[in-house]
């Protein structure tokens, strides 16, 4: 699998670089890592064997370290970083060692703005249920093993490919599942047409014997698919074998339509990838139900982006028809509130209640020319009801406070929003 024997990650406690990090643990490879911060995620890896400093120190990277991986999240200042650069150690972003990770296996890609994590935990289901043994590595944790990571027997590699600063490019997909194409990561890409150049070099890395799988009609889905080579599947034919699933949203039909169009390639039983998405329980942070509070129903959502968002409502007022809806939402990113923000205001007004809360900066910084009272000010100004919330402490009071009125109340949001629901 690889050449090194001790391997440091910078960023480790990251969903991505933790996924990595446990395949290489699995294989026998000494794992060391350091993050910002503690969290469930490093407690875990620690428990499997890596041995992981909270904080960034050169004398984190021990004298036998022989690689480094790092997350582009990481600051070019970073002490570890530049201990790496003076040691003259093999250095590799997280894509990059996922690239070479799976050159040599038969790899199984999902790419795509919205559903990628999903799409790529309801493959895994299928193939495991289907007798195969896949390895699979998937932004979040699943719900049957509370991993992010799941170590196979077989040759073949299901993994989750970013589109940010064209990562996915460092992978060779055999097989190329694109959920949908949209509008994101404009803190990097210059446009759309940017995006579709990215995801067309992807489609044309899928040699000839390969399969892209697709919605052929998609407007912003088609200008990716010239020049490609493999047989094109459009999986929207396969909606119809879906059956009744366990997970919210029409959105997730058509995440399951792709999967079936895989297992017909694949050439597996249909009854048992049918059942295998009938059973398909979720994954962590993805319209996930927490727990019953009172008369409170409590969910969590990582949804970022206006069309996740939307998606994620259309899911609770088509299952919870009698019960007000109420978002906790927490902006990710100035860049992408400034970019969407007349999108995210229709997409929440959609909501019974909206309370937002200060928006996450991430990899940004504020200057000063969006804030989340703006996004509030307008919400209010189209008649819905609105309000700011200054902290994660405010929003608990409030929902102890108002425990006995019935309603679905749901943290949305790709930054640490979930943390008021897991407090409580």
């Amino acid at each position: 699998m690889t050449p090194y024997k001790h391997i440091h990650f910078i960023g480790i406690g990251g969903i991505g670089m933790s996924a990595l990090a446990r395949m290489f643990l699995t294989h026998g490879i000494r794992v060391s890592g350091s993050d910002g911060v503690d969290s469930k995620i490093i407690k875990d890896l620690q428990t499997e064997g890596a041995d992981i400093h909270i904080g960034h120190a050169r004398e984190n990277i021990s004298e036998d370290v022989d690689c480094v991986v790092y997350t582009l999240a990481i600051d070019n200042l970073n002490e570890e970083l530049n201990e790496a650069h003076v040691r003259k150690l093999p250095m590799y972003t997280y894509a990059e060692m996922l690239g070479e990770v799976s050159k040599d296996m038969f790899t199984i890609a999902v790419a795509g703005t919205h559903g990628k994590t999903t799409t790529t935990a309801m493959a895994a289901d299928v193939f495991l249920k289907n007798n195969k043994n896949p390895h699979v590595i998937v932004g979040s944790l699943l719900a049957q093993t509370g991993s992010n990571y799941i170590h196979g027997k077989e040759n073949t590699f299901i993994v989750e490919a970013c589109e940010y600063k064209r990562s996915f490019l460092n992978l060779n997909p055999n097989i190329l599942l694109i959920t949908n194409i949209d509008e994101d990561h404009l803190d990097y890409y210059k446009d759309l047409n940017d995006i579709h150049n990215a995801f067309r070099t992807l489609v044309q890395k899928v040699p000839k014997e390969g399969f892209v799988i697709c919605d052929t009609e998609d407007e912003k889905v088609k200008p990716v698919l010239e020049g490609c080579a493999a047989t094109i599947v459009d999986y929207k034919k396969y909606i119809s074998e879906i059956p009744e699933l366990t997970v919210l949203g029409d959105h997730n039909v058509l995440n399951a339509s792709l999967v079936m169009a895989l297992s017909e390639i694949q050439q597996f039983d249909s009854q048992i990838s049918k059942q295998a998405l009938a059973d398909f329980k979720g994954t962590w942070r993805r319209l996930e139900f927490k727990k019953d509070f009172g008369a409170l129903k409590l969910y969590d959502d990582y949804a970022h982006h206006p069309t996740e968002i939307a998606a994620g409502i259309q899911a609770f007022k088509k299952r919870f028809t009698d019960l007000p809806l109420i978002i906790i939402f927490q902006p990710h990113l100035y860049s992408r509130t400034k970019e969407h923000f007349d999108e995210f205001v229709e997409v929440l007004k959609k909501a019974d209640m909206t309370v937002v809360l200060p928006i996450y900066a991430a990899r940004e910084h504020d200057d000063g020319s969006i804030n989340s009272q703006m996004l509030v000010d307008a919400l209010v100004a189209k008649g819905a009801h609105a309000q700011f919330a200054s902290d994660f402490e405010t929003v608990q009071k409030d929902i102890r406070e108002n425990q006995n009125n019935p309603a679905i109340i749901v943290t949305v949001g790709a930054g640490d929003v979930y943390k008021i629901v897991d407090s409580i």
